[in-house]
């Protein structure tokens, strides 16, 4: 089951079609959605949970704990509107793409992909790229 939280003043426009998709990003790496959590906060909240859990003084997008087992994702994902709005304006981005770009990082996280590397990154950005392909609206 994948639900969103919401600990700022920003809602998903349609929380079923970020769900779909989600549920298609997992089952294109042959594994099973289990309870995956995310939270959209603001900087100040994913801060104190860097500094908190992770020993870390400084803003992020995202942060991710990861609860797995075997095919199975699971995890919570906090994750910064405030810092995804800045980033995309960074990067001229929409807002929705850069939103749907640090989703997607955060799933391909618990699909056991990694960005320690240059090569891993590099990897970590051609999934991405092909997962945002899943997301769709029909129309």
């Amino acid at each position: 089951m994948i639900t969103f939280n919401y600990e700022c003043d920003f809602k998903l426009d349609d929380e079923t079609i970020y769900a779909d998709w989600i549920s298609r990003v997992v089952e294109s790496e042959d594994l099973v959605v289990g309870a995956i959590n995310y939270i959209f906060c603001d900087d100040a909240y994913l801060h104190t949970i860097n500094v908190t859990y992770l020993d870390h003084d400084t803003l992020t997008d995202i942060i991710s704990f990861d609860y797995g087992e075997g095919a199975v994702v699971s995890g919570d994902m906090f994750i910064s509107i405030e810092r995804v709005r800045d980033n995309a304006s960074d990067f001229d981005v929409l807002f929705t793409e850069e939103l749907r770009r640090v989703m997607a990082h955060g799933i391909l996280h618990y699909c056991g992909y990694q960005d320690k590397t240059e090569a891993d990154e590099e990897e970590m950005r051609g999934k991405e790229n092909e997962k945002m392909l899943l997301f769709h609206v029909e129309q």
